[in-house]
Protein backbone atom coordinates (compact mmCIF):
# COMPACT_ATOMS: atom_id res chain seq x y z
CA UNK A 1 0.00 0.00 0.00
CA UNK A 2 1.50 3.21 -0.99
CA UNK A 3 0.47 6.55 -0.13
CA UNK A 4 1.99 9.85 -0.71
CA UNK A 5 0.62 12.34 1.75
CA UNK A 6 -1.51 12.44 5.52
CA UNK A 7 -5.25 12.43 3.33
CA UNK A 8 -4.23 8.88 1.78
CA UNK A 9 -2.70 8.09 4.96
CA UNK A 10 -6.52 8.02 6.45
CA UNK A 11 -7.45 6.41 3.66
CA UNK A 12 -5.35 3.67 3.52
CA UNK A 13 -6.07 3.30 7.74
CA UNK A 14 -9.76 2.86 6.98
CA UNK A 15 -8.99 0.62 4.18
CA UNK A 16 -6.91 -1.36 6.49
CA UNK A 17 -9.60 -1.75 8.95
CA UNK A 18 -12.35 -2.68 6.11
CA UNK A 19 -10.23 -5.36 4.94
CA UNK A 20 -9.45 -7.14 7.94
CA UNK A 21 -13.62 -7.71 8.59
CA UNK A 22 -12.66 -10.55 5.25
CA UNK A 23 -8.86 -10.78 4.90
CA UNK A 24 -8.09 -10.74 8.69
CA UNK A 25 -4.30 -12.87 8.07
CA UNK A 26 -3.29 -9.65 5.49
CA UNK A 27 -0.08 -7.85 6.06
CA UNK A 28 0.71 -4.60 4.97
CA UNK A 29 3.64 -2.87 3.78
CA UNK A 30 4.92 0.35 1.67
CA UNK A 31 4.99 4.00 2.25
CA UNK A 32 2.30 5.15 5.07
CA UNK A 33 1.52 8.27 7.58
CA UNK A 34 1.26 8.29 11.57
CA UNK A 35 -2.19 5.96 10.91
CA UNK A 36 -1.28 3.23 8.97
CA UNK A 37 1.91 3.01 11.00
CA UNK A 38 -0.63 2.60 13.96
CA UNK A 39 -1.80 -0.35 12.27
CA UNK A 40 0.98 -2.13 11.96
CA UNK A 41 2.59 -0.71 8.35
CA UNK A 42 6.59 -0.33 8.70
CA UNK A 43 6.73 2.78 5.87
CA UNK A 44 9.66 2.40 3.86
CA UNK A 45 10.46 6.26 4.74
CA UNK A 46 8.37 9.46 6.17
CA UNK A 47 5.44 10.16 4.17
CA UNK A 48 6.71 14.00 4.36
CA UNK A 49 10.04 13.40 1.72
CA UNK A 50 7.19 13.38 -1.07
CA UNK A 51 4.24 15.54 -0.02
CA UNK A 52 4.81 18.95 -1.45
CA UNK A 53 2.56 20.89 -3.58
CA UNK A 54 2.97 23.01 -6.61
CA UNK A 55 5.11 23.39 -9.35
CA UNK A 56 8.34 25.18 -7.83
CA UNK A 57 7.91 23.25 -4.80
CA UNK A 58 8.21 19.52 -6.71
CA UNK A 59 10.99 20.94 -8.94
CA UNK A 60 12.85 21.52 -5.89
CA UNK A 61 12.53 18.17 -3.90
CA UNK A 62 12.79 16.02 -7.49
CA UNK A 63 15.95 14.48 -6.48
CA UNK A 64 14.55 13.38 -3.01
CA UNK A 65 11.45 12.19 -4.89
CA UNK A 66 13.19 10.40 -7.56
CA UNK A 67 14.73 8.43 -5.23
CA UNK A 68 12.25 7.17 -2.92
CA UNK A 69 10.47 6.40 -6.03
CA UNK A 70 13.13 3.74 -7.35
CA UNK A 71 13.62 2.63 -3.12
CA UNK A 72 9.67 1.66 -3.59
CA UNK A 73 9.86 -0.27 -6.68
CA UNK A 74 13.01 -2.19 -5.35
CA UNK A 75 10.91 -3.15 -2.14
CA UNK A 76 7.90 -3.72 -3.52
CA UNK A 77 9.88 -6.05 -6.61
CA UNK A 78 11.86 -8.18 -3.76
CA UNK A 79 8.71 -8.64 -1.42
CA UNK A 80 6.39 -9.52 -4.35
CA UNK A 81 3.46 -8.88 -2.77
CA UNK A 82 -0.32 -10.45 -3.81
CA UNK A 83 -1.55 -6.71 -4.64
CA UNK A 84 -0.58 -3.34 -4.64
CA UNK A 85 -2.98 -0.26 -3.90
CA UNK A 86 -1.84 2.93 -4.64
CA UNK A 87 -3.44 5.73 -3.03
CA UNK A 88 -3.89 9.47 -4.00
CA UNK A 89 -0.92 11.64 -4.83
CA UNK A 90 -0.52 10.29 -8.74
CA UNK A 91 3.00 12.10 -9.03
CA UNK A 92 4.51 9.46 -6.56
CA UNK A 93 2.10 6.81 -6.71
CA UNK A 94 1.73 6.18 -10.11
CA UNK A 95 5.09 6.46 -11.73
CA UNK A 96 6.09 3.96 -8.61
CA UNK A 97 3.08 1.83 -10.15
CA UNK A 98 3.77 1.78 -14.12
CA UNK A 99 7.48 0.49 -12.77
CA UNK A 100 6.25 -1.86 -11.08
CA UNK A 101 4.14 -3.26 -13.84
CA UNK A 102 6.58 -3.63 -15.78
CA UNK A 103 8.51 -5.80 -13.30
CA UNK A 104 5.86 -7.80 -11.54
CA UNK A 105 3.62 -7.51 -15.03
CA UNK A 106 1.10 -10.04 -13.04
CA UNK A 107 0.34 -8.33 -10.03
CA UNK A 108 -2.71 -6.54 -9.26
CA UNK A 109 -3.23 -3.02 -8.99
CA UNK A 110 -5.84 -1.10 -7.50
CA UNK A 111 -6.01 2.92 -7.84
CA UNK A 112 -7.81 4.12 -4.90
CA UNK A 113 -8.70 8.42 -5.53
CA UNK A 114 -8.75 9.03 -9.44
CA UNK A 115 -5.80 11.37 -10.78
CA UNK A 116 -7.81 14.39 -12.08
CA UNK A 117 -7.95 13.13 -15.50
CA UNK A 118 -11.07 14.91 -16.14
CA UNK A 119 -9.41 18.04 -15.24
CA UNK A 120 -6.53 18.11 -17.39
CA UNK A 121 -4.21 15.57 -18.92
CA UNK A 122 -7.35 13.28 -20.00
CA UNK A 123 -5.00 11.22 -21.52
CA UNK A 124 -3.46 9.69 -18.34
CA UNK A 125 -6.95 7.49 -18.31
CA UNK A 126 -5.83 5.54 -21.16
CA UNK A 127 -2.57 5.41 -20.07
CA UNK A 128 -3.26 3.82 -16.56
CA UNK A 129 -5.39 0.47 -17.95
CA UNK A 130 -0.87 -0.62 -18.66
CA UNK A 131 -0.76 -0.93 -15.05
CA UNK A 132 -3.92 -0.73 -13.28
CA UNK A 133 -6.70 -3.32 -12.73
CA UNK A 134 -9.20 -0.81 -11.28
CA UNK A 135 -10.28 2.50 -9.70
CA UNK A 136 -11.98 3.19 -6.64
CA UNK A 137 -13.09 6.86 -7.09
CA UNK A 138 -14.24 9.50 -4.68
CA UNK A 139 -16.26 11.75 -7.04
CA UNK A 140 -19.78 9.94 -8.46
CA UNK A 141 -18.70 11.16 -12.28
CA UNK A 142 -15.35 9.71 -12.30
CA UNK A 143 -16.68 6.44 -13.90
CA UNK A 144 -18.26 8.09 -16.40
CA UNK A 145 -15.48 9.84 -17.28
CA UNK A 146 -12.87 7.40 -17.43
CA UNK A 147 -15.18 5.39 -19.25
CA UNK A 148 -15.48 8.16 -21.71
CA UNK A 149 -11.70 8.47 -22.28
CA UNK A 150 -10.54 4.91 -22.28
CA UNK A 151 -9.54 4.47 -18.98
CA UNK A 152 -9.89 1.54 -16.38
CA UNK A 153 -12.53 0.10 -14.92
CA UNK A 154 -13.75 2.80 -12.11
CA UNK A 155 -15.97 2.80 -9.51
CA UNK A 156 -17.30 5.08 -7.29
CA UNK A 157 -17.18 4.25 -3.63
CA UNK A 158 -17.79 7.16 -1.93
CA UNK A 159 -16.43 9.94 -0.48
CA UNK A 160 -15.50 9.61 3.36
CA UNK A 161 -16.73 13.13 3.67
CA UNK A 162 -20.36 11.45 3.20
CA UNK A 163 -19.78 9.29 6.95
CA UNK A 164 -19.32 13.13 8.56
CA UNK A 165 -22.76 14.16 7.21
CA UNK A 166 -24.63 13.92 10.77
CA UNK A 167 -21.47 15.54 12.14
CA UNK A 168 -21.35 18.56 9.74
CA UNK A 169 -24.99 19.16 9.12
CA UNK A 170 -27.03 21.64 11.63
CA UNK A 171 -30.13 19.52 12.02
CA UNK A 172 -33.44 20.76 11.96
CA UNK A 173 -32.26 24.55 11.19
CA UNK A 174 -33.56 26.54 8.47
CA UNK A 175 -30.24 27.83 6.54
CA UNK A 176 -32.45 29.80 4.25
CA UNK A 177 -32.27 32.20 6.96
CA UNK A 178 -29.50 34.09 7.93
CA UNK A 179 -28.70 34.77 11.92
CA UNK A 180 -28.02 38.17 12.97
CA UNK A 181 -25.32 38.88 13.75
CA UNK A 182 -24.10 36.29 11.39
CA UNK A 183 -21.13 33.75 11.59
CA UNK A 184 -18.49 33.74 9.02
CA UNK A 185 -15.97 30.86 7.99
CA UNK A 186 -13.26 31.78 6.68
CA UNK A 187 -10.86 28.69 5.02
CA UNK A 188 -7.38 30.38 3.59
CA UNK A 189 -6.20 26.88 2.75
CA UNK A 190 -4.85 23.87 4.57
CA UNK A 191 -1.01 24.91 3.07
CA UNK A 192 1.30 26.94 4.29
CA UNK A 193 1.93 28.28 0.52
CA UNK A 194 -2.03 28.65 0.25
CA UNK A 195 -2.50 30.54 3.33
CA UNK A 196 0.69 32.77 2.21
CA UNK A 197 -1.30 33.75 -0.90
CA UNK A 198 -4.85 34.21 0.40
CA UNK A 199 -4.42 35.64 3.89
CA UNK A 200 -3.97 39.13 2.88
CA UNK A 201 -6.95 39.43 0.42
CA UNK A 202 -9.19 36.87 2.72
CA UNK A 203 -8.40 39.56 5.96
CA UNK A 204 -9.27 42.93 3.81
CA UNK A 205 -13.13 40.84 2.70
CA UNK A 206 -13.87 40.34 6.28
CA UNK A 207 -12.57 43.85 7.28
CA UNK A 208 -15.46 45.39 4.59
CA UNK A 209 -17.65 42.23 5.06
CA UNK A 210 -17.98 42.87 9.16
CA UNK A 211 -18.44 47.18 8.01
CA UNK A 212 -21.75 46.26 7.08
CA UNK A 213 -22.21 43.53 10.07
CA UNK A 214 -20.87 45.12 13.20
CA UNK A 215 -20.98 42.16 16.01
CA UNK A 216 -20.30 39.40 13.39
CA UNK A 217 -18.04 36.17 14.46
CA UNK A 218 -15.75 35.20 12.56
CA UNK A 219 -14.35 31.58 12.99
CA UNK A 220 -11.21 30.32 11.22
CA UNK A 221 -10.92 26.67 11.51
CA UNK A 222 -7.24 25.23 11.47
CA UNK A 223 -5.63 21.94 11.33
CA UNK A 224 -2.74 22.15 14.56
CA UNK A 225 0.36 21.90 12.39
CA UNK A 226 -0.72 25.71 11.02
CA UNK A 227 -2.44 27.17 13.71
CA UNK A 228 0.87 29.10 14.68
CA UNK A 229 0.93 30.39 11.38
CA UNK A 230 -2.56 32.00 10.82
CA UNK A 231 -2.37 33.22 14.58
CA UNK A 232 0.55 35.11 12.59
CA UNK A 233 -1.43 35.99 9.06
CA UNK A 234 -4.64 37.34 10.97
CA UNK A 235 -2.78 39.27 13.82
CA UNK A 236 -2.81 42.57 11.18
CA UNK A 237 -6.21 41.50 10.47
CA UNK A 238 -8.48 44.69 11.51
CA UNK A 239 -11.00 41.88 12.56
CA UNK A 240 -9.08 38.99 14.58
CA UNK A 241 -11.00 35.61 13.41
CA UNK A 242 -11.37 33.07 16.37
CA UNK A 243 -9.65 30.36 15.47
CA UNK A 244 -10.08 26.45 16.30
CA UNK A 245 -8.53 23.39 15.93
CA UNK A 246 -9.48 19.89 15.88
CA UNK A 247 -12.95 17.79 14.29
CA UNK A 248 -15.06 18.61 16.88
CA UNK A 249 -14.51 21.92 17.21
CA UNK A 250 -14.32 22.73 12.83
CA UNK A 251 -17.52 20.62 12.52
CA UNK A 252 -19.33 22.89 15.24
CA UNK A 253 -18.04 26.05 13.59
CA UNK A 254 -19.76 24.35 10.14
CA UNK A 255 -22.89 23.90 11.84
CA UNK A 256 -22.89 27.02 13.48
CA UNK A 257 -21.83 28.95 10.05
CA UNK A 258 -24.10 31.09 8.07
CA UNK A 259 -21.61 31.69 5.24
CA UNK A 260 -17.77 30.74 4.12
CA UNK A 261 -15.35 32.56 2.41
CA UNK A 262 -12.73 29.27 1.45
CA UNK A 263 -9.86 28.56 -0.96
CA UNK A 264 -10.44 26.01 -3.74
CA UNK A 265 -10.43 22.15 -2.14
CA UNK A 266 -12.08 19.58 -0.59
CA UNK A 267 -13.14 22.05 2.02
CA UNK A 268 -15.65 23.02 -0.52
CA UNK A 269 -17.09 19.72 -0.40
CA UNK A 270 -17.67 19.65 3.43
CA UNK A 271 -18.97 23.22 3.44
CA UNK A 272 -21.48 22.01 0.51
CA UNK A 273 -22.40 18.51 2.81
CA UNK A 274 -22.92 21.13 5.94
CA UNK A 275 -25.13 23.35 3.97
CA UNK A 276 -23.18 26.24 4.25
CA UNK A 277 -23.17 28.85 1.09
CA UNK A 278 -19.66 29.88 -0.24
CA UNK A 279 -17.58 32.58 -2.11
CA UNK A 280 -14.67 30.63 -3.24
CA UNK A 281 -11.29 31.79 -4.52
CA UNK A 282 -7.96 30.71 -5.54
CA UNK A 283 -3.99 31.78 -6.31
CA UNK A 284 -2.05 30.11 -8.34
CA UNK A 285 1.81 30.13 -7.92
CA UNK A 286 3.38 32.52 -10.79
CA UNK A 287 4.73 29.42 -12.36
CA UNK A 288 1.45 27.51 -12.20
CA UNK A 289 -0.48 30.47 -14.05
CA UNK A 290 1.62 29.23 -16.78
CA UNK A 291 -0.36 26.50 -17.04
CA UNK A 292 -3.77 27.13 -16.72
CA UNK A 293 -4.82 26.51 -20.49
CA UNK A 294 -4.19 23.21 -19.56
CA UNK A 295 -7.53 22.76 -17.41
CA UNK A 296 -10.67 21.52 -19.35
CA UNK A 297 -13.07 21.67 -16.55
CA UNK A 298 -15.95 24.14 -16.24
CA UNK A 299 -15.31 24.55 -12.53
CA UNK A 300 -12.34 24.74 -10.13
CA UNK A 301 -14.73 24.11 -6.59
CA UNK A 302 -15.55 20.35 -6.60
CA UNK A 303 -19.12 21.36 -5.26
CA UNK A 304 -20.01 22.72 -8.69
CA UNK A 305 -18.47 19.69 -10.92
CA UNK A 306 -20.87 17.14 -8.81
CA UNK A 307 -23.77 19.37 -8.87
CA UNK A 308 -23.29 19.78 -12.45
CA UNK A 309 -24.28 23.88 -12.36
CA UNK A 310 -21.78 26.60 -11.08
CA UNK A 311 -24.15 27.79 -8.08
CA UNK A 312 -20.97 28.34 -6.18
CA UNK A 313 -19.45 31.98 -7.17
CA UNK A 314 -14.76 31.34 -7.88
CA UNK A 315 -12.63 33.95 -8.12
CA UNK A 316 -8.77 32.79 -9.87
CA UNK A 317 -5.63 35.29 -9.44
CA UNK A 318 -6.18 38.58 -9.81
CA UNK A 319 -10.00 38.20 -9.82
CA UNK A 320 -9.84 37.84 -6.32
CA UNK A 321 -9.80 41.28 -4.82
CA UNK A 322 -10.90 41.75 -1.82
CA UNK A 323 -13.92 44.18 -3.09
CA UNK A 324 -15.21 41.53 -5.32
CA UNK A 325 -15.03 38.15 -2.54
CA UNK A 326 -16.55 40.84 0.25
CA UNK A 327 -19.64 42.01 -2.31
CA UNK A 328 -20.41 38.25 -2.90
CA UNK A 329 -20.17 37.40 0.20
CA UNK A 330 -22.23 39.88 1.41
CA UNK A 331 -25.05 38.66 -0.99
CA UNK A 332 -25.07 35.17 0.58
CA UNK A 333 -25.73 36.93 4.32
CA UNK A 334 -28.92 37.77 3.44
CA UNK A 335 -32.15 35.49 2.57
CA UNK A 336 -32.69 35.62 -1.19
CA UNK A 337 -32.21 33.60 -4.50
CA UNK A 338 -28.47 33.92 -4.57
CA UNK A 339 -28.36 31.27 -1.05
CA UNK A 340 -31.16 29.43 -1.95
CA UNK A 341 -29.65 28.59 -5.11
CA UNK A 342 -26.52 27.25 -3.22
CA UNK A 343 -28.52 25.42 -0.87
CA UNK A 344 -30.74 23.85 -3.81
CA UNK A 345 -27.19 23.12 -5.39
CA UNK A 346 -26.33 21.52 -2.15
CA UNK A 347 -28.78 19.10 -1.77
CA UNK A 348 -28.37 17.98 -5.20
CA UNK A 349 -25.01 16.93 -4.30
CA UNK A 350 -26.20 15.28 -1.00
CA UNK A 351 -28.41 12.52 -3.33
CA UNK A 352 -25.50 12.28 -6.05
CA UNK A 353 -22.42 11.75 -3.33
CA UNK A 354 -24.53 9.42 -1.25
CA UNK A 355 -24.35 5.12 -0.76
CA UNK A 356 -27.13 2.51 0.60
CA UNK A 357 -27.84 3.30 3.54
CA UNK A 358 -25.48 1.14 6.10
CA UNK A 359 -22.81 1.18 3.48
CA UNK A 360 -19.84 2.81 4.36
CA UNK A 361 -16.68 4.09 1.76
CA UNK A 362 -14.06 2.35 3.40
CA UNK A 363 -15.95 -1.09 2.92
CA UNK A 364 -17.41 -0.50 -0.90
CA UNK A 365 -13.86 0.04 -1.74
CA UNK A 366 -12.53 -2.93 0.59
CA UNK A 367 -15.03 -4.99 -1.39
CA UNK A 368 -13.57 -4.34 -4.67
CA UNK A 369 -9.87 -4.83 -3.25
CA UNK A 370 -11.26 -8.43 -2.73
CA UNK A 371 -13.19 -9.09 -5.72
CA UNK A 372 -9.85 -7.96 -7.61
CA UNK A 373 -7.59 -9.71 -5.74
CA UNK A 374 -9.71 -13.13 -6.11
CA UNK A 375 -9.84 -12.86 -10.22
CA UNK A 376 -8.31 -15.78 -11.49
CA UNK A 377 -6.93 -13.73 -14.09
CA UNK A 378 -3.87 -11.52 -14.72
CA UNK A 379 -4.06 -7.89 -15.69
CA UNK A 380 -1.63 -9.34 -18.26
CA UNK A 381 -4.05 -12.37 -19.47
CA UNK A 382 -7.07 -9.86 -19.96
CA UNK A 383 -4.41 -7.57 -21.90
CA UNK A 384 -3.30 -9.97 -24.61
CA UNK A 385 -6.59 -11.45 -24.93
CA UNK A 386 -8.06 -8.17 -25.95
CA UNK A 387 -5.34 -7.21 -28.32
CA UNK A 388 -4.34 -3.80 -26.26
Amino acid sequence: MIVGEESGDRLGAGLIDALAKSLPDADFFGVGGQQMRARGVESLFPISDIAVMGISAVVARLPMIYRRIRQTVRHVVERKPDMLIIIDSPGFTHSVARRVAGKLPDLPVVNYVSPSVWAWKSWRAKQMTRYVDHVLALLPFEPAAHQRLGGPPCTYVGHPLIENQDLLESSGEDRSQVKDPPTLLVLPGSRRSEIDRLAAPFGEAVAMIVKEHPGMEVILPAVDHLAGQLENVTAGWPVRPRIVTGETEKFAAFRRADAALAASGTVTLELALAQVPMVVAYRVEWLGRRFKFLLKIPSIVLANLIIEENVVPEFLDEDSDPRTLADHVLRLLRPGSERNRQLAGFRTLQEKMSLPEGVAPSDKAAGIVVEVLRRPKSRRQRRLESGT
